[in-house]
């Protein structure tokens, strides 16, 4: 209720030890705090705030145009909502490495318990797509030795995303990857692997956990979970899932009711005024004030 009961630190705390496990974290991408206690409600592991699905939802494409302040309020909106830990992409760090210090400071201090970096080159554009322009291997590295210097929380994650494998090769991304691992990254995200023999070939050349992510009418093969814990992966992300599940349920549910002039065909569709009101614990709140839940739905 309003916030939850755990702390950042607690979360993050808790992060790091599912980690140590070895057994796959799943976490689906929110773009509201509303989505994230519904996976929350559902028994996921994490939330995953995308950079992608922060821009879109802004109504731009992601190519770098969302700033520091943009992103770090929504992540602390989401962030606050759930008792799960919520990791976050920052694209290229919106600037150079006192951009990227500062950046982790601010997601810190906004509750957020990881990031991922990139090393594309702005206008950045969405890792499935062509034409990716990536910055020299050391600037990179210069970002990430900034971004490990200036977190405060040990627990707080910080991971290198490397798009490599489709402009330079499987090799070059492999290389860059220990690379970014040497320069203090603790988790690695390889961007756009095409199949079971390509995450494998990273898990066997990489030592610290790895980020598999599973998005939707890319270059990578939706492997299931119980794959990707088979290959060695440690975390997973459906970043984009629910704002494509979300976007093509209202635009289904409003054509319908353009064409008949009534909603009521499409009531089954909907999440009821009663799943709503649990969901965000209404009834709780009467505990301020007996006036606020003295109803019955």
């Amino acid at each position: 209720m309003l916030f939850q009961n755990k702390t950042p630190e607690q979360k993050r705390s808790e992060f790091r030890a599912a980690l140590a496990t070895g057994r796959l974290l799943r976490f689906p991408g929110a773009f509201s705090p509303l989505i994230a206690m519904l996976i929350e409600q559902i028994g996921f592991d994490g939330v995953y705030i995308s950079g992608a699905v922060l821009s879109n939802n802004l109504g731009v494409p992601d190519i770098g145009l969302t700033t520091l302040s943009e992103v770090t309020e929504a992540g602390r909106a989401i962030a606050r909502a759930t008792a799960l830990p919520s990791i976050i992409d920052i694209d290229t760090g919106f600037g150079e490495p006192m951009n990227v210090a500062r950046t982790v400071q601010e997601l810190e201090a906004a509750g957020l318990c990881g990031c991922h970096l990139e090393d594309q080159e702005n206008p950045k554009r969405c890792g499935h797509l062509e034409g990716k322009s990536l910055v020299e291997t050391s600037a990179m590295v210069r970002k990430i030795r900034a971004a490990a210097e200036a977190k405060r929380d040990a627990n707080f994650l910080i991971i290198a995303r490397t798009d490599a494998r489709a402009s330079e090769g499987l090799t070059a991304a492999i290389g860059r990857a220990k690379a970014y691992v040497d320069a203090g990254a603790e988790m690695i995200f390889p961007e756009a692997l095409a199949d079971e023999k390509e995450f494998e070939t990273f898990r066997r050349a990489i030592s610290v956990p790895l980020l598999a992510n599973m998005t939707e009418f890319g270059k990578s093969k939706l492997l299931s979970a119980d794959e990707l814990q088979g290959l060695g992966y440690n975390l997973v992300i459906y970043p984009v899932t629910a704002l494509r599940l979300a976007l093509k349920a209202v635009l289904l549910g409003l054509a319908q009711i353009k064409e008949q002039g009534h909603q009521r065909d499409v009531l089954d569709q909907m999440l009821t005024r009663a799943e709503l009101y649990q969901l965000l614990e209404y009834e709780k709140y009467n505990v301020f004030d007996k006036s606020v839940f003295n109803f019955r739905v």
